[in-house]
């Protein structure tokens, strides 16, 4: 039999609302799907949740993480800790903040991978155009 495509799982999908072009629930499948993402999924997959009040001022709950972007670190031994971004890693799918550093062995500080679902966007960088176009076009109606 032949082998299909690699990009077939991509295009003629079934239901693949989320972020994952698998509709199957098995996690070894997820596991496969998440190494193997594309770039424009993974995209997806470094979104954060806004604080609040720029959730209210903006109309959107989550936006993709950019550098630029102050965050606040709601999980794990820096909660709390609050700084900018200073690196996205699309392959890691991990962002890298100010003031979350670790010495190594060799005594240079360095900083501590992140996964973005465990940070709270508080200050967004307003900079680029096209991220404002996405803002707008992603924003939720004013309920009456």
């Amino acid at each position: 039999m032949a082998r299909p495509s690699p990009i077939s799982k991509y295009i003629n999908s079934v239901d693949r609302s989320g972020p994952m072009p698998t509709a199957s629930s098995q996690p070894r499948k997820q596991r496969k799907a998440l190494a193997e993402a594309p770039l424009h999924l993974r995209r997806k997959l470094l979104t954060a949740k806004l604080a609040p009040d720029l959730r209210r001022k903006l109309g959107v709950a989550r936006l993709p993480v950019r550098v630029g972007d102050t965050v606040v670190i709601m999980r794990g031994d820096f909660r709390g800790v609050s700084g900018k971004v200073v690196r996205v890693d699309l392959r890691r799918v991990r962002i890298y903040v100010e003031n979350a550093t670790r010495t190594n062995s060799r005594g240079e500080t360095i900083y501590y991978p992140i996964h973005p679902s465990k940070v709270m966007i508080t200050n967004i960088d307003t900079s680029d155009k096209r991220r404002q176009e996405v803002i707008e076009r992603r924003k939720k109606p004013a309920s009456q």
